[in-house]
């Protein structure tokens, strides 16, 4: 299976018109950068492995 390339940019205007929400030009740079940094994070989420023995717990406790 090949990934496919997730265009940052692509997806800040997409997600900007979709929720009808302006970007100043000023500071879209910013909004692209923070976008990239989560989904760097979200990726090292779904990358790490889990048995698929693995259940759900119901029930949150700290």
């Amino acid at each position: 299976m090949t990934k496919e390339t997730f265009d940052v940019s692509e997806y800040v205007d997409r997600m900007a018109e979709l929720i009808d929400l302006p970007i100043d030009p000023e500071y879209r740079p910013s909004v692209v950068d923070n976008i990239t940094r989560i989904a760097a994070i979200a990726q090292l989420v779904n990358d790490f492995p889990l048995p698929d023995t693995i259940e759900a717990a119901p029930i949150f406790e700290p």
